[in-house]
């Protein structure tokens, strides 16, 4: 039995591709200036630690609107909460490629988080048009789009900063903002009919959801699925120099292949979602995943001393995280359709908190003497855990599918 909500494919609803556009501009900021870094530490005659707080202070800004941003859509709707957003973004990069000095450089690289909480806000807009397989479909596609922004941005911004200097990539990310606002205005439509008339009211529907235990399997899901990548991320490198010997100059090409599966995956998802139940697509995912370590695992310890048999495998971890996650946050925002925005932020929060807590347990745990095993270790235990949290989700339907 599928347990969540039926197609509404039928209800007023924006373009898929300004959903994708939205999702994809709302990682690409933090990639796309990161090869012009020492170019702007030594234009605005700064420290290169200094300006490297355009990194943490855009990350700290970007967590906080999760949880801040995706509340105020239920509250007020969606198409405000996104025409802010994107606004403020376009003049904060206006303003960043016109500071002159490193406070109005960062200030104005702060500004331009604003764009990142378009993503929980686009995924409640797809659950408004319709839930279930349906939303995990288009989730598919957006999702795809958000994994491809971050693996274009450097090399994007390395070519600007090289050709025209570093305030190019700002100037694109202005004028892009801008044009991005325009369409919006034309093309995002309301979705979300059923609001809150007081906050007081939508306050008093949030213990429902804090209360749902289908909720909290699927933002776990998705907190461990995105833990086992961020275990990936920590320990890669470090296995890549002292277990195969790889140049630094080819470890960036390896590093790809985790995201490159994880774009197959996503979009094995939105090719193929509507054919199966939401839990089924999700469990396969997590097997899929959990299958990738185990099967390094197994050639590392057999004696296996080239480069593949440690990368290969990690390719199934971006596949099963790419089946899962869209239909995992599909679920998540179906829970509670009234609080879809919030339920999008609290899920993308603890996805933040799950890539976080692996990425610092793997590194605490991670020496030259074991970067051969220790990674993929962590990444099997985070996939494992992504799997019992997606089984929950199938015994709550089987549970439910009997009464």
């Amino acid at each position: 039995m599928q347990s969540n909500l039926p197609v509404a494919s039928e209800r007023a609803s924006p373009r898929l591709a300004t959903l994708i556009l939205l999702c994809a501009f709302s990682v690409l900021p933090l990639s796309l200036f990161l090869p012009s870094l020492p170019a702007i530490a030594r234009d605005l005659r700064a420290d290169y630690a200094l300006v490297a707080l355009s990194l943490g202070g855009y990350a700290a800004v970007a967590a906080s609107l999760e949880f801040v941003m995706g509340p105020l859509s239920d509250r007020f709707g969606r198409r405000p909460v996104v025409m802010v957003s994107v606004g403020v973004f376009a003049l904060g990069s206006l303003g960043c490629a016109m500071a002159t000095d490193i406070r109005a450089f960062l200030a104005c690289r702060l500004m331009q988080a604003a764009i990142t909480s378009v993503y929980p806000v686009s995924m409640a807009t797809i659950r408004d048009t319709g839930g279930g397989t349906y939303a995990a479909s288009r989730i598919g596609y957006a999702a795809m789009a958000a994994a491809f922004a971050p693996m274009l941005g450097p090399t994007l911004g390395g070519a600007l900063d090289q050709t025209s200097g570093w305030r190019a990539s700002f100037w694109l990310l202005g004028a892009a903002g801008i044009a991005l606002f325009v369409w919006c205005a034309f093309d995002l439509v309301e979705t979300h009919a059923n609001r809150a008339s007081t906050l007081v009211q939508q306050l008093r529907a949030y213990p429902a959801l804090l209360r749902a235990r289908r909720f909290w399997a699927y933002a776990l899901c998705m907190a461990f699925s995105t833990g086992a990548f961020y275990a990936f991320q920590a320990g890669a490198p470090l296995a890549a120099q002292t277990v195969f010997g790889i140049a630094p100059a080819a470890i960036g090409f390896y590093m790809g292949t985790i995201t490159a599966g994880f774009v197959c995956g996503s979009f094995l998802a939105a090719r193929y979602a509507r054919r199966y139940a939401l839990a089924t697509t999700i469990l396969f995912g997590r097997v899929v995943a959990c299958a990738g370590p185990l099967i390094g695992l197994a050639l590392m310890f057999g004696g296996a001393t080239q480069a593949i048999a440690w990368f290969g495998p990690c390719v199934l971890v971006g596949i099963g995280n790419g089946l899962s996650n869209p239909g995992a946050h599909a679920g998540a925002v179906s829970v509670c359709p009234e609080l879809a925005g919030s339920a999008s932020g609290l899920a993308g929060a603890m996805t933040i908190a799950g890539g976080a807590a692996f990425s610092s347990l793997t590194g605490a745990v991670l020496t030259a003497g074991n970067a051969g095993y220790a990674p993929l270790v962590m990444m099997l235990l985070s996939a494992a855990l992504a799997l019992a949290a997606a089984a929950c989700v199938r015994v709550f339907d089987a549970r439910d599918a009997g009464r």
